[in-house]
């Protein structure tokens, strides 16, 4: 039995990163000041190694702190459940080959509940496992969003038998939102941290 990834993140891992995060003393008061603001929406801790992504999207400080905003109200503000919103956003990440979105949130989907054998569910898709009719409807809008940009009537009958309008508004802007985050780090190569469960993304072949 061999491991390979599929052939998108081996394009994605397969060289140095498109652009370099910034050395501490390229920074400057604008980069640090944005870094400091980051810290504190994310609870990274002040005196931590500079996160290689946080520096290198200090670049565009402007843009980067308007990004972090943005997200930030997903994981703190969010309507839907903190569940239900890592399923959401890793089965984004896994439609989208994106390794770095993916490992950080297998992290934060056993953190906040999700068990391995949910998360082995999610990269098969939305019709694979035991879930409950709300959590496979969440699954299938993920897919439709993906796969055509809509959701159907079927598929939003069912989320509307759960979800409230709030959440039923949410669900398409934070699926959009890890796209984004998807082809923003797979487009730099940003590598996913190797210590979070090996391979990420890794797919079996036949022996």
């Amino acid at each position: 039995m061999t491991v390979k990834y599929p052939p998108r993140i081996e394009f994605g891992l397969g060289g140095p990163p498109r652009i370099e995060p910034l050395a501490p003393e390229e920074l400057g008061d604008a980069g640090w000041m944005a870094m400091s603001r980051s810290r504190d929406l994310t609870g990274y801790p002040k005196d931590a190694p500079l996160h290689p992504f946080l520096a290198t999207m200090c670049r565009h400080t402007e843009m980067f702190e308007r990004f972090m905003q943005f997200g930030m109200n997903f994981l703190n503000n969010s309507v839907i459940g903190p569940r239900e919103r890592e399923m959401i956003i890793l089965r984004t990440g896994w439609l989208c080959d994106a390794p770095y979105e993916w490992c950080e949130h297998v992290a934060a989907g056993l953190r906040e509940g999700l068990t391995e054998q949910e998360i082995g569910w999610i990269r098969e898709g939305p019709e694979a496992g035991d879930w409950n009719e709300r959590d496979r409807s969440l699954l299938r809008a993920v897919d439709e969003l993906h796969d055509t940009s809509m959701i159907s009537d079927e598929v939003w009958s069912a989320l509307a038998e759960h979800l409230d309008e709030r959440q039923l508004l949410e669900l398409p802007v934070l699926v959009g939102h890890y796209h984004m985050t998807a082809f923003l780090q797979n487009a730099i190569r940003f590598e996913p941290n190797r210590d979070r469960f090996g391979q990420p993304l890794e797919q079996e072949s036949p022996a």
